[in-house]
């Protein structure tokens, strides 16, 4: 999480901040997610989880004086959540596959919308409406229309960022550059600092938006069908040839004249001494809490609301304790 920040700002600094993380050549997108207000905890740890290769920034906006807007349209602002999500196009099979497949998220688009000057609010910036893809949660109504006083990525607030793991990253980059969206080598020196250009989806007219969802069907299809053969596909792997000394021949007079016979050298056994993994201290309360909550009768979606979570999160981040995972592994055994 980084406090006062932007997308756009993140875009200016990415180079410096994550390096050769960083492919300012792939192509990149942005979403809406909206999903009820409990869920929010859930979706900002959500790329823990999740192998992507690019670095991933959202950030929640709430509807404040803009809500009436929405509630003109038949829709409660206080029954969801909005996080805009800026990640490689590439990214975005992984990043909404478990959503989709499993939490039945459904898929469509909205127009973003600048607030009319005619509400006087205050720093309101005119920018063009903007018609991208929008993922709700099946509890939340759908909805046409979303109005900003401001542009997406200059919405300031707390910027949530997922980076990948290095080996996603460099997988990531190798896809890229074989499908024409990206690069593998970076620029050896920056001599002039370009005017950073927001990457938009271009407005979708009603009658095209058939034709996205056809685009975005056979993408879906094509990244499915490669983790599948990733995963089935058996690899034959040429084993090395051992080499074969050459035992020397000994000849019958000498062996004859050997001072001692040759008797059988007993080989001793090593046994296996079976690695035990010490767990940190900040691993065994963080255990220990989602237990003790579990007992209490408290949902998962729930647990990040006690007040002792955020310490125990903050612990574990600057010890490189990833929670997560013993997370999922504590709550799917009940």
């Amino acid at each position: 999480m980084i406090p006062d920040m932007t997308i756009g700002q993140l875009y200016v600094e990415a180079e410096s901040r994550w390096d050769e993380i960083w492919d300012e050549k792939a192509a990149r997108m942005l979403i809406l997610l909206m999903f009820p207000r409990q869920h929010r905890k859930m979706m900002e740890l959500h790329g823990d989880m999740i192998e992507h290769g690019q670095p991933v920034m959202t950030v929640f906006h709430r509807p404040r004086d803009e809500a009436k807007l929405l509630e003109e349209q038949g829709f409660d602002p206080r029954s969801a959540s909005f996080q805009f999500v800026d990640l490689a196009s590439l990214d975005l099979g992984p990043w909404m596959q478990h959503l989709i497949g499993h939490e039945k998220w459904l898929r469509g688009t909205i127009d973003v919308m600048p607030v009319p000057f005619s509400m006087g609010l205050p720093a309101q910036r005119g920018f063009e409406t903007m018609n991208i893809l929008c993922f709700r949660h099946p509890d939340v109504e759908p909805l046409n229309k979303y109005f900003l006083p401001f542009p997406p990525k200059s919405i300031p607030g707390k910027c949530f960022v997922s980076l990948p793991r290095r080996q996603a990253a460099e997988l990531a980059r190798q896809q890229a550059e074989v499908l024409g969206v990206g690069r593998l080598v970076k620029k050896a020196q920056i001599t002039e600092q370009e005017v950073p250009v927001e990457t938009l989806p271009p407005q979708i007219k009603t009658e095209e938006e058939a034709s996205l969802d056809a685009v975005l069907d056979n993408f879906s299809d094509q990244m499915m069908e490669e983790i599948t053969n990733q995963s089935d596909t058996v690899v034959n792997v040429e084993l090395p040839i051992s080499k074969v000394e050459t035992i020397p021949v000994i000849d019958e007079v000498e062996l004859l004249q050997a001072p001692e016979p040759i008797t059988n050298v007993e080989i001793p056994v090593i046994e296996e001494v079976e690695e035990v993994v010490e767990m940190s201290d900040v691993e065994i309360e963080f255990r220990a809490l989602v237990t003790e909550l579990l007992e209490a009768g408290i949902a998962p979606s729930d647990m990040m609301d006690d007040v002792r979570w955020e310490d125990i999160s903050e612990r574990a981040m600057a010890t490189g304790f990833e929670t997560w995972p013993v997370f999922l592994e504590l709550t799917a055994m009940q």
